[in-house]
């Protein structure tokens, strides 16, 4: 009962730190995993090292994953081939299905790119075809949010599913294979709650003259565009198959070349250099720490070291003996996959940050997998889509993508809560249980 009042101190002082002094997520989760520590009387010995081994192991592991994948994803926003990928599903879909092409949109932009740099790209489109037609900006907008964050939440190679499976050693390959279908399932309750719900929100768009946009004839074609997230994402879910026991693939020196450059790191790190070919004229500077690289390197060093000081807290709880605590005291509950779904939620919705409620979640659970009989390889990439379900809602005042949403179509506060808002947290519930539901079939 003291482990649990002490954990329950920590997390209250890490989330107190971040909401109310808007402490830095790193630093609040850092010194929280030292007090947490000394509070449950760890030798200062042990201490030092679940800091040497949670930060340094799990950085080894998915800081460069991280980096690599911001910096595609940098390459594709800045070119506008982001925008080229995004409008030729638009006219795939067709403009009579204006919310579903633009939820399929956003939905695949944001694999590679931030979901709130997502949101911004999508926006003049979202904003226009409101404008040609009677459509609900509030619809079209959300429909725009939803997409984003359906994806962001549950498919690497965005920062915290791939964090998240690091944390937990879940095969990625299979985590983009599940997290994938999970976020597509989800979508379909969402296109309902857009189409019946959103769209009674009475919202026109105002068009502004000087909106900038990049210019057809500069973007990338849709193939270059494509190739960059396809071939990363083909090559790891092909690694991944190789990698079963059965051998499905066969043996030999091909299947060993797949294996390699199926590896997350060597995959995205392939995926980073095609983006480089995307420019229509190519500098070097491009490459420099002033350039698009250093640029992208600014973006993902936050979130490399909140992953960091995730994993600190979680190798704290895991060498002060936590995961015999829940053992003696979940032995007779069936938490199961609600578990790591319910604090990755509760923590989303009390801090805003989608990123570091995964990883704050993951870094908790990879401790008590086993108490919690989540311990199989299958289940730890359930548990990894579970915490990428409840990291999706609720979006609210304290998530930049909600002021996002609100602030760029001009939905009032109220607006935004019962559209966006509320359709975050049907996504959570759709996502949590069709992972139940998938863990019943194949786990």
């Amino acid at each position: 009962m003291l482990t649990l009042l002490i954990i329950l101190v920590s997390l209250t002082l890490i989330l107190v730190a971040i909401i109310k002094f808007d402490i830095h997520p790193f630093l609040a989760l850092f010194v929280g995993a030292i007090i947490y520590g000394l509070m449950m009387g760890m030798e200062p010995e042990l201490i030092i090292k679940s800091i040497s081994e949670g930060f340094g192991g799990v950085l080894g592991s998915v800081g460069l994953l991280i980096l690599l994948g911001v910096i595609l994803g940098t390459f594709l926003e800045k070119t506008g081939g982001a925008m080229v990928i995004a409008e030729k599903v638009l006219r795939w879909v067709g403009e009579k299905s204006v919310n579903l092409s633009l939820m399929l949109s956003s939905w695949i932009l944001s694999i590679p790119v931030f979901g709130d740099s997502t949101i911004i790209m999508m926006n003049p489109i979202a904003k226009s075809l409101s404008a040609k037609s009677t459509l609900s900006y509030a619809a079209t907008i959300v429909a725009v949010s939803l997409g984003a964050m359906a994806s962001h939440s549950l498919v690497p190679p965005t920062p915290g599913p791939i964090a998240t499976a690091g944390i937990l050693g879940a095969d990625l390959g299979q985590v983009i294979f599940y997290g994938g279908l999970v976020s597509l399932i989800t979508l379909i309750p969402l296109l309902f709650f857009v189409q019946k719900w959103v769209s009674k929100i009475p919202l026109r768009p105002v068009i502004a003259a000087n909106e900038k946009t990049i210019a057809k004839s500069d973007r990338p074609s849709f193939f270059s565009s494509l190739l960059p997230v396809l071939i990363p994402l083909t090559l790891i879910i092909l690694a991944s198959i190789a990698n079963y026991p059965s051998k499905p693939l066969g043996e030999g020196a091909f299947i060993k070349a797949i294996q390699f450059l199926g590896t997350p790191v060597i995959a995205l790190l392939i995926g980073a250099v095609l983006s480089f070919t995307l420019p229509k004229k190519f500098n070097r500077k491009l490459l420099s720490a002033s350039g698009w690289v250093g640029e992208a390197i600014l973006l993902s060093a936050p979130v490399i070291l909140i992953t960091g000081a995730g994993a600190v807290f979680g190798k704290m709880l895991q060498n002060s003996g936590v995961g015999d605590l829940v053992t003696s005291t979940m032995s007779d509950a069936n938490w199961g996959i609600f578990l790591p779904f319910l604090i990755a939620f509760g923590l989303k919705t009390a801090q805003g940050s989608t990123t570091v409620a995964m990883i704050t979640t993951a870094s908790i659970v990879a401790p008590i997998l086993g108490p919690l009989g989540l311990d199989s390889e299958i289940m730890k990439v359930f548990t990894c889509v579970a915490i990428g379900a409840g990291a999706l809602g609720i979006s609210h005042a304290n998530d930049s993508g909600f002021w996002v949403v609100t602030q760029l179509s001009g939905m009032t506060t109220k607006q935004g809560n019962l559209s966006h808002s509320l359709g975050t947290l049907i996504a959570g519930i759709t996502a949590i249980m069709t992972v139940y539901f998938l863990t019943l079939i194949v786990g």
